[in-house]
């Protein structure tokens, strides 16, 4: 049946990020499927996410991860597998962004953008890949940005590291398909996050983006929830290394 396609049941995911915005829409959605979850974030003390997802019936741990402290990032996914005895499901949603102009751009704020967006989610799908290999099963699904594809503007750092995770995206696909472990990516366009709250609010920019969109709405955090459960699912499971963008049609312009 094709509804069995798409359901998580018995599942485990490990999901960054997800305290707000769309890493919350997509770890409740992959709840919402059937799926435990594994929320790997920087405060044990925000539980609003946990105490949703288990009013849906569904387990949740809250597993300390400082994206700038390696060895937390380095011992998250041994700890999913310590506490389900598995993970099926990793989805690096997690992410920061700095602004400058390049010529300007400190380099304090390139290593930040950097570890974050990209060594972080190399070390993750890295320890996933140590787990889901051998098992010869499991979806990797990473956050690029419409950035992979365009330079933008006093974001060199930002557009550098997700341009890496779109080809690290491919490059992991590369070798882990034959192992069925499916590793592709998310590609957010303009979206009503906390991110993007300075241009929401240039009522010039804002103008000149809702212009550029097909769709002549930015996107919300609700888009992403179909998106992450096709990608986690059975339904995909012939997709791999593919980067698939939510934009309202702003790439296809």
């Amino acid at each position: 049946m094709v509804v069995n396609l798409f359901g998580l049941e018995g599942k485990v995911a490990a999901v960054t990020g997800a305290t707000r915005g769309i890493g919350r829409s997509m770890a409740i959605a992959l709840a919402e499927a059937g799926a435990n979850i594994a929320l790997l974030q920087r405060s044990v003390e925000q539980v609003d996410v946990k105490y949703e997802i288990e009013n849906l019936g569904r387990k949740c741990l809250i597993i300390p991860c400082d994206l700038e402290d390696l060895n937390q990032v380095k011992e998250a996914i041994p700890s999913v597998v310590a506490h389900f005895g598995k993970i099926d499901i990793l989805v690096n949603n997690a992410g920061i962004q700095r602004r400058s102009p390049s010529v300007d751009f400190p380099e304090s704020d390139w290593d930040d953008v950097i570890q974050v967006n990209l060594k972080t989610v190399w070390l993750l799908c890295q320890m996933a890949g140590r787990y889901m290999v051998p098992q010869r099963k499991g979806k990797i699904i990473n956050m690029a940005s419409r950035l992979s594809f365009q330079g933008g503007l006093t974001v060199p750092a930002y557009a550098a590291a997700k341009g890496g995770v779109a080809q690290l995206t491919k490059a992991l696909s590369n070798e882990w398909a034959q192992y069925n472990v499916n590793v592709n990516a998310i590609v957010p366009g303009y979206i009503a996050t906390d991110m993007n709250e300075a241009l929401i609010n240039d009522a010039a920019r804002n103008r000149q983006i809702l212009e550029r969109i097909p769709s002549g709405r930015w996107g919300n955090s609700e888009d992403f929830k179909g998106a992450v459960v096709f990608l986690a699912s059975e339904a995909a499971g012939y997709v791999h290394g593919h980067l698939l963008s939510i934009d309202g049609g702003w790439l296809g312009r």
